[in-house]
């Protein structure tokens, strides 16, 4: 798993906010899986957390802090987990071909915690 730097603006507006990379750890299980085409779903264990594919780039940072404060502002109580329930499911699909998955160029499967004891657990069904 790589730690992705995110911007200190959403930092300081999401304190417990942390991103991680996950992509290269779910690419190792689907090649040693010997499963040459099919879907990997993808589903995080902490009801804090939820995995999503997206590309890995500071606007996107930018972008999700100026909505995610028009939504709930950051004065808000229990923000985190409503958040949570707004970002949508903890899970994600990702089609397999070939025993490799299928992302764009610069797509990325990203684990969004926001829970301040981040737990970076996650599952991975293959179905092919």
């Amino acid at each position: 798993m790589t730690s992705i730097e995110i911007p200190v603006s959403i930092a300081a507006a999401l304190p417990s906010l942390s991103v991680m990379d996950i992509t290269n750890d779910v690419s190792r299980e689907v090649a040693a899986a010997d499963v040459d085409a099919g879907i990997a779903f993808l589903h995080a264990e902490s009801q804090l957390t939820i995995i999503r594919v997206q590309e890995r780039e500071t606007g996107f940072f930018e972008d999700l802090e100026s909505l995610l404060e028009r939504v709930v502002p950051s004065s808000f109580a229990s923000r985190e987990r409503l958040l949570a329930f707004l970002l949508g499911p903890r899970s994600e699909q990702v089609p397999v071909a070939a025993g490799a998955l299928c992302l764009g160029q610069w797509q990325r499967i990203l684990l969004f915690s926001l829970d301040a004891q981040h737990r970076p657990e996650w599952t991975l069904t293959l179905v092919g």
